[in-house]
């Protein structure tokens, strides 16, 4: 599979060869739903924690007696159905990581990359080069590629002057090809990969 190469003033001298294996998979909704789906989860933080009516403090003496007073007997001022009492089924600290297996992830993620590639979603550029860390710089580099709307860079390894330029743009995101990860590339309009970026992720999927 051939894809053009697209230089950042927008114009394009040579095509590049694609994986078959890696861009050029079946669409499997349901798999990269659960990807999807376990992936979030795996990011919630899980830290919620409320008391039950043991966990709450007081409560040790009866508010009033048990018989006579007329109204309904009581033991605790720390039941459910008192202010200041206890949860009657209180969240704890948990996980909410799901398993999901390694053949699973990256086939989840050949499926997406291979639906972007259909679409024409997908840029190919010789190299992102950013000399400062300059926002406007950044804009135009995405505006000579012809990119528009929610963008993902990704390159091959971290480079801090394009993440300090493209994150006070909105909708752009950038990532190094080791952190590339299933939610971002499905929440994106166009993903832009440098060459050599694009080898790394065929290397790690393959």
């Amino acid at each position: 599979m051939e894809h053009a190469v697209v230089k950042l003033d927008g114009s394009t001298d040579r095509n590049v060869s694609l994986a078959d294996a890696v861009f050029g998979t079946d669409y499997k909704e349901p798999l990269i739903h659960q990807v999807v789906c376990a992936y979030l989860a795996g990011a919630r933080a899980g830290t919620s924690a409320q008391k039950n009516r043991s966990a709450v403090s007081g409560g040790g003496a009866k508010p009033w007696r048990q018989k006579g007073t007329g109204r309904a007997r009581a033991g605790t001022s720390r039941s459910p159905i008192w202010r200041g009492g206890g949860r009657a089924f209180p969240s704890s600290t948990r996980s909410y990581a799901q398993k999901v297996n390694r053949k699973m992830y990256r086939a989840a993620v050949r499926s997406i990359l291979s639906e972007l590639v259909r679409q024409g979603r997908v840029v190919i550029c010789n190299d992102i080069q950013i000399d400062e860390p300059k926002t406007a710089k950044m804009a135009k580099a995405l505006q000579g590629l012809g990119v528009t709307g929610r963008a993902l860079l990704v390159t091959s390894d971290f480079d801090l002057n394009v993440s300090l330029a493209a994150r006070n743009l909105i909708g752009v995101e950038s990532l190094h090809a080791a952190a590339l990860d299933p939610v971002s590339l499905v929440g994106s309009e166009h993903v832009i990969f440098t060459e050599e970026a694009l080898r790394k992720v065929e290397e790690a999927l393959q």
